[in-house]
């Protein structure tokens, strides 16, 4: 590890943390992070390699950059991708002070007095200057083209709620980065998770003499990558000059064929009928064992299936608000905690050896001191954690149960991550929300639940970019380079807080200079509404209930002797469990059982759906080739499915970097384009 690569990595982790909010509400380009795949780092990096590196080698005064440091560079700066947009920012400061805007129209908020029941630090304080602080956060203060100047951005109004977030976010970065390291010893080399997205960064690294990488110099992989590439600019020429091209689909309607799979439609699935294909799914499934690639490909078909048969019988798996307790989202639960089952089962003697280290006994596995710091370190944030959401109103035995589901939600993302290369994927279940439907609303309250679902909106509402997952990738990487990873955790932690530090100042600039980006109704208009609106349900229904005093009243171990489950979302959370752990044994037991358990996690997810159609035809292809041309071939044409991921990224940053030099040239907006689901 250089310095010249740690400021590089810090540099190249802020101008990602700032640019996404510029790209992405200003310009309304395609997402620049998106997922744990960024098309513009991997993008990025793949000009480097091919383009800027060599150019260094022939600079005498510069030395051109080695694997080791754009493996230091890549790792912070994916650590930092999970701030800037759906993980953080994107909802972040919106979250905390459009409720006082909605307030004003919602009359429910005013009779349930849901506004005035938020710890005051947990929202901005508008009281501090009203006009500026609200009006001019959705308005804007700016006037025409004469920008505001940063001293008349209202900082005083965040003062308070920023300084109870940051450290909590910052405790919960601590636990998970502590977390990664203690799990990546079990993945990597004793299970020997394939970690797609890893490799596929490895193999753009340069070669020990500087070179090009060794894949760059394949004509194979080429001809996996330009005609993508070609597919994506001539797609992206298409929205520019309408009517002069010819797009090429990649995307089909196939909505004649419903009356043969009615059942499909009527559960939900568009995609089946309407399937788009995504290049670097397929590259993805081709590397996948076949089982893993099969599951994620009929996962949502199957789910589709059983929905549409259920809703024959009256039987309704969806319904009700974002944050209403519904058995779709205690069937993701249940999924999600058969497969912590799962791993903690396959992984039992080595975090045993680790529990036993973390608290000074010998043991008999050799566990690394870095292993041992990590688990202590991640077990003190944790509790710190709960601590802190006590200290703000949150009962401990609530804050406690809480933490350990938002951890549970990142560990076992990362997980499908490593063994799957899901790169975009959304858990869709809410601690909150199943604390609720297990305890029911009268052991949980109004209060605690209001705490919770803002903290969810917060802090894991949309999951595609996580920092856990994006923690496992550089890891992996770090590890093929034979790096220290304690050493490398500290410097995407470095990178964290630094990006962190300076990216809140800038969007709230932006957005007080030119008001908060209303184009962005998912982010700005609909999650600021959504833990308010799930309370004011929830008071009125208890109301109703006669049961609302009761509810308000109790306190610590005397709520759960008021525990009344909803009897449909707890059976949809045991079938959750019990479908994951009897795929999980019967996997286990037979060589060829057919399917894997991340079948149940991701069968009724939007990015599931996204790339079924995809999965399946690199299912497909796998086989195919496996069964006529045997493992030689298969392995000859490993780079042209890298080719096939390179052309996804090349294709993507190209108009990202075109659309940009044309706002900063015509002052207009380009026109969007896209490449992977929104």
């Amino acid at each position: 590890m250089t310095i010249r690569a740690a400021i590089l990595g810090l540099l190249a982790s802020v101008f990602v943390c700032c640019y996404t909010y510029f790209n992405d509400a200003i310009i309304h380009q395609t997402m620049f992070v998106g997922n744990t795949m960024p098309i513009s780092v991997y993008g990025g990096l793949i000009l480097f390699v091919l383009a800027l590196n060599p150019l260094l080698t022939k600079l005498r005064r510069v030395r051109p950059l080695s694997a080791t440091e754009l493996v230091v560079i890549l790792s912070m700066t994916l650590a930092a991708c999970s701030i800037p947009g759906s993980g953080l920012m994107r909802t972040f400061t919106s979250t905390l002070m459009m409720p006082h805007h909605y307030a004003r129209t919602s009359p429910g908020w005013t009779t349930q007095g849901v506004l005035e029941s938020v710890p005051r630090r947990m929202l901005a304080d508008v009281s501090v200057d009203e006009d500026r602080g609200l009006n001019g956060f959705v308005q804007g203060l700016g006037t025409g083209d004469a920008h505001i100047a940063p001293a008349a951005v209202p900082w005083a109004v965040w003062r308070d709620c920023l300084a109870f977030w940051v450290p909590l976010i910052v405790t919960l970065w601590v636990c998970l980065l502590g977390l990664s390291i203690v799990v990546h010893r079990q993945w990597a080399d004793h299970e020997r998770l394939p970690y797609p997205i890893a490799a596929f960064a490895s193999a753009l690294l340069p070669s020990s003499d500087k070179k090009l990488p060794a894949i760059l110099r394949s004509r194979i992989f080429w001809l996996g990558a330009l005609p993508i590439v070609l597919l994506h600019l001539n797609n992206y020429a298409c929205q520019i000059l309408p009517g002069k091209l010819i797009p090429i689909r990649t995307s089909f309607d196939l909505w004649a064929l419903r009356p043969l799979f009615d059942p499909i439609a009527r559960g939900g699935g568009w995609f089946f009928f309407r399937p788009r294909i995504y290049f670097t799914a397929i590259a993805f499934a081709y590397f996948l064992a076949t089982d893993v690639s099969l599951s994620l490909g009929i996962g949502p078909i199957l789910y589709a299936f059983i929905v549409g048969k259920l809703r024959d019988v009256g039987i309704s798996l969806t319904g009700g608000g974002f944050f209403a307790p519904k058995p779709q989202t205690f069937l993701g639960f249940g999924a999600y905690l058969g497969m912590l089952l799962s791993i903690t089962y396959t992984g039992r003697n080595y975090f045993m050896a680790v529990a036993r280290r973390i608290i000074g006994i010998k043991a008999g596995d050799d566990v690394q001191p870095t292993v041992i710091w990590a688990g202590r370190l991640s077990i003190a944030a944790f509790f710190l954690m709960v601590a802190q959401l006590a200290i703000v109103g949150l009962e401990w035995p609530f804050a406690l149960l809480y933490s350990a589901g938002i951890v549970t939600v990142f560990l076992i993302m990362s997980r499908v991550i490593a063994e799957t290369g899901l790169f975009f994927i959304q858990a869709w279940w809410f601690p909150g929300v199943i604390l609720a439907g297990l305890f029911g609303p009268v052991a949980v309250g109004p209060q605690a639940m209001l705490i919770m679902l803002l903290l969810t909106t917060v802090l894991a509402l949309d999951t595609r970019e996580a920092l856990m997952p994006f923690m496992v990738n550089s890891l992996k990487l770090l590890d093929t380079q034979k790096l220290h990873l304690g050493k490398g955790a500290t410097f995407c932690g470095i990178a964290l807080l630094v990006s962190l530090l300076a990216v809140i100042p800038f969007v709230l600039y932006l957005q007080y200079d030119l008001g908060v980006d209303l184009a962005d109704r998912w982010a700005n208009v609909n999650v600021p509404t959504f833990a308010f609106n799930q309370t004011v349900s929830m008071k009125q229904k208890l109301e109703a209930q006669g049961a609302l005093s009761s509810a308000m009243s109790a306190h610590g171990f005397e709520r759960f002797g008021r525990t009344a489950p909803k009897l449909d979302v707890a059976i949809s959370a045991i079938a959750g469990l019990v479908l994951v752990l009897v795929v999980s044994a019967g996997r286990l037991r037979f060589a060829h059982w057919p399917l894997h358990p991340i079948l149940f996690l991701i069968w009724h997810t939007y990015p599931g759906k996204a790339f079924a159609a995809s999965f399946l035809i690199g299912w497909f292809i796998k086989r195919t080739i496996t069964k006529y041309g045997g493992a030689r071939l298969y392995q000859d044409l490993k780079p042209l499915m890298f080719g096939l991921i390179a052309g996804d990224m090349l294709g993507g940053i190209i108009p990202i970097v075109i659309g940009a030099i044309y706002y900063l040239i015509t002052g207009e907006l380009p026109v969007k384009f896209s490449i992977m689901p929104g």
